[in-house]
């Protein structure tokens, strides 16, 4: 088996490619020649490969195999042994770009490891396209990838961030939206800003901004399709949290609408993002005084 050759010789290479997001006319142009070129493809999902390979009407003359969180630390020696013996592998990923919260780490870690050659095919990100389109700071950001399934776990991950100046990018499923949005207006506070950016580049892409206390509300009714939070960054030291007497103002109000106490301190409580037993207290000692 043999790479296609370069300048610089027959030595394997290895090619990192993105795949659309949603809509398969985004698909690079290169994509296709380097299908069309490779000795191994490594899919995360061969049965999404064949569909994008029919929609770009292309053949895939070299060999396909998985290659996914399962298999991947088993799979990871048999294709660097691959390009080590001068093989061209492509690398391709459900969507966007292999290695980002997707696979692929491993065999590029391997792979520059053994002294092969790493390129690739530039294509869509959900990370990047999210953050363009939903209105937040974009000069500074981070990716924060899926946050941990675990209740605990996912406050505690999101509370380390919470003082966080950057622009904070998040993967999350459409099932555990609603749980991580009202675990982020507890860690980050309720009000601030953030857009939940769903389904991008497909026919129903929706982007929905407001603050995470809205946004929380929105998904506990469910939510379907691909998901990509995007959350402003803490604000600039100075800025304070809300003193007892404004948390005492917020409950009045909502129970001068009709809203039950224990309610309206739960509610306010999420959207100044602290403890309830924090508005609690301010309540009972307004109340004394």
């Amino acid at each position: 088996m043999t790479g296609t050759p370069g300048p610089e010789g027959p030595e394997g290479v290895l090619v990192l490619a993105g795949t659309p997001i949603g809509d398969t006319a985004d698909a690079p142009p290169r994509l296709a020649a380097e299908l069309a070129a490779a000795d191994v493809v490594a899919a995360e999902d061969t049965r999404r490969l064949r569909r994008l390979t029919q929609a770009l009407d292309v053949r895939v003359p070299g060999r396909v195999v998985s290659y996914f969180e399962g298999n991947e630390s088993a799979r990871t020696p048999e294709l660097v042994g691959e390009l080590a013996d001068g093989a061209r592998v492509l690398l391709v990923t459900d969507a966007g770009m292999p290695s980002v919260s997707d696979p692929g780490y491993r065999l590029v870690a391997a792979a520059v490891e053994r002294g092969v050659r790493v390129t690739a095919v530039p294509g869509p990100s959900a990370v990047l396209t999210a953050l363009a389109v939903s209105g937040m700071p974009v000069d500074r950001f981070c990716f924060e990838g899926f946050p941990p399934r675990r209740a605990g776990e996912r406050l505690a991950r999101l509370r380390e961030a919470a003082d966080e100046r950057r622009t904070l990018v998040y993967f999350e499923s459409p099932h555990r939206l609603g749980a991580t949005l009202g675990a982020m207006a507890e860690a980050f506070g309720g009000e601030r800003r953030a857009a939940v950016c769903r389904e991008l580049t497909k026919t129903y892409e929706e982007v929905r901004r407001g603050s995470l206390a809205e946004l929380a509300l929105w998904a506990a009714e469910g939510v379907r399709g691909e998901i990509t939070v995007v959350v402003e960054g803490a604000p600039a030291a100075g800025g304070g949290a809300p003193d007892a007497a404004d948390l005492v103002a917020r409950v009045r109000e909502r129970e001068a609408a009709g809203e039950r106490r224990k309610e309206a301190i739960a509610a306010v409580a999420v959207g100044a993002g602290v403890p309830k037993r924090v508005v609690f207290d301010a309540v009972v000692a307004a109340k004394r005084a």
